[in-house]
């Protein structure tokens, strides 16, 4: 998809999202959400809201310990617990952005911390590997999964099956895509919901050699040879990491839309806690290794997501053009500097609206940019950004109970005994006056304010995922633009 960069306010305009069941108030710079529906549905997965876009290569998006989760079973982290992570991913990527740290690569057997921020929230299934016809089985026929190559040409006995599923993180801030693989012993990897992928059960699996070009494009990721086989190691936040062969396989989006040959490194070996609901990472950064990177050639390096307000729904991942009218967008150009890394997608927030009035916030506040990552929950604002939207949101909000700060949110509400709450309208304006609504589901996080600030006005910013909640995100990586779409999901 190639979008005009031109203003698009209308997006302004749009009404609110009706998860919350939200009326304008007023002279339409408040919404009025039910208190009820800012809290997830614990037993039912309401499904999709809205019809995900006509695009082959969709699949599902569902958020991590809620009923629409195909893992129900583990523990959800406390919210201090997940603030705390949430932390450590921001450091991280504002680290890696100021040249002090390496691309998410630290040095081989650093020794890890207790948590993790694998603990992602958006996750999706997608199916690694091939099997033979006589290897299928009955949740096959169910779902009706057929390998395109296996409906072209002559079929037959050549013809080959998708593998396991495996859930994976949607992760705009890695490169490298991992699923655990058998061998994988428990230590060192850990338990994980799905069947694990055994590479000696597919039919299409091969290993990269060590002077292979795949290889050598690892750069930091690199991780030696081991009989001939090209090994990989990628570190998070906290020193949790990852090690194994790199590799390439069949990848199966759903039952129309595969990548043959991706490329990923297939995990014997895993140091840290890591969230037993996802098998892996799915990378879709700027780098040459990500998803995003591999299927250049077929999807134009285009891919988006939209997440739902809740646990309670359902949202959608699309590879390429999602066949949805171009004057639906806000578009923004993305920010180029060759000084940074290439695995972040970073964008320039120019201005904030509360309640229809643009904050007094200084140009020069948001110069150093923002990272667009669907892993950071709460967006970091500069320091004189967030006061002033602090100043207006508690203006606004002034006829609620506060209560005691939650880590790092410092305004939150009590609204026990509060059947529905006014909330002021937000609105994030980006550069070239792509200006996006947020759905209340954006707004508050756990009764508070989600937004926190940074240390100081020249760190990046981050737009967290709580801020993106229903919003259709497109990064048209070739096209230099990232575009919004609101109640898209």
């Amino acid at each position: 998809m190639v979008f005009v960069l031109a203003p698009l306010l209308l997006l302004l305009l749009s009404g609110s999202s009706p998860v919350v069941r939200a009326a304008d108030h007023g002279d339409g710079y408040y919404t009025t959400v039910a208190t009820s529906s800012l809290k997830p549905n614990a037993i039912v997965c309401l499904g999709h809201r809205v019809t995900p876009p006509a695009n082959r290569s969709w699949v599902p998006v569902d958020l991590a310990h809620g009923p629409c989760s195909s893992s129900l079973d583990a523990a959800a982290p406390s919210v201090t617990e997940l603030l705390h992570r949430d932390q450590l991913r921001a450091d991280d990527v504002q680290k890696r952005l100021s040249n002090n740290g390496t691309d998410n690569n630290e040095a081989p057997g650093q020794a890890p911390t207790s948590e993790n921020d694998a603990y992602g929230k958006a996750k999706i299934a997608v199916r690694v590997g091939s099997r033979k016809p006589s290897m299928s089985t009955q949740a096959d026929s169910e779902l009706g999964v057929v390998h395109p190559a296996a409906t072209t040409g002559s079929g037959g006995a050549g013809a080959l099956l998708p593998g396991v599923v495996q859930t994976v993180v949607l992760d705009t801030a890695s490169d490298v895509a991992w699923v655990q693989c058998v061998p994988c012993p428990i230590p060192p990897c850990h338990p994980q919901q799905d069947s694990f992928y055994d590479p000696t059960n597919s039919g299409s699996y091969a290993a990269f050699p060590c002077n292979s070009p795949a290889c050598t494009q690892l750069g930091p990721y690199a991780n030696g040879c081991v009989n001939g086989q090209c090994q990989y190691r990628v570190t998070y936040p906290d020193g949790s990491s990852t090690s194994g062969t790199y590799s390439s396989d069949l990848l199966t989006l759903n039952p129309t839309s595969s990548v043959n040959n991706f490329q990923f490194g297939c995990s014997h070996a895993d140091q840290g806690s890591f969230d037993p609901q996802a098998a892996g990472i799915m990378a879709l950064g700027g780098g040459p290794e990500s998803l995003a990177s591999q299927t250049s050639s077929t999807y134009g390096k285009v891919f988006s997501y939209c997440l739902p307000p809740s646990p309670s729904y359902l949202g959608f991942f699309i590879l390429g053009d999602a066949r949805v009218a171009s004057s639906r967008y806000a578009v923004t150009p993305l920010l180029r500097d060759p000084r940074a890394p290439a695995t972040f997608y970073r964008v320039l927030l120019r201005a904030i609206v509360v309640a229809g009035k643009k904050l007094d916030v200084p140009a020069t506040a948001f110069a150093a940019g923002a990272v667009m990552d669907s892993r950071t929950a709460i967006t970091r604002l500069p320091p004189t950004a967030y006061r002033a939207l602090r100043a207006a949101f508690m203006s606004s909000m002034r006829m609620y109970r506060t209560a005691p700060p939650k880590g790092i949110l410092d305004t939150c509400y009590d609204f026990t005994g509060v059947r529905s709450v006014r909330l002021p309208k937000i609105t994030l304006v980006f550069d070239r006056d792509a200006a996006v609504q947020l759905d209340p589901s954006g707004v508050l996080y756990n009764d508070c304010l989600a937004f926190a600030a940074n240390k100081n006005d020249a760190m990046p910013g981050i737009i967290g995922n709580v801020q993106q909640q229903t919003i259709e995100v497109v990064y048209d990586v070739a096209g230099g633009a990232v575009a919004f779409r609101r109640n898209a999901c």
